[in-house]
């Protein structure tokens, strides 16, 4: 599944895991993304939609 917000976009981004002794390696924060079943132009359809979008009430789910 394509880990990006089909409302805001939000898409997985890079960062950098820092241990204690500053050992540093590379990771990915990826957003929190379902695929729900919501109301676009009357229709229900399958979208990638990130948990903040569904708790802030920017998507009409069906």
């Amino acid at each position: 599944m394509s880990k990006v917000c089909s409302v805001c976009g939000k898409h997985p981004v890079a960062g950098r895991n820092v241990s204690h002794s500053h050992r540093v390696t590379n990771r990915v924060y990826k957003p929190n993304v379902q695929k729900v079943t919501v109301v676009q132009n009357g229709r229900a359809q399958k979208a990638n939609v990130c948990t903040k979008c569904l708790k802030a009430g920017k998507v009409a789910r069906s």
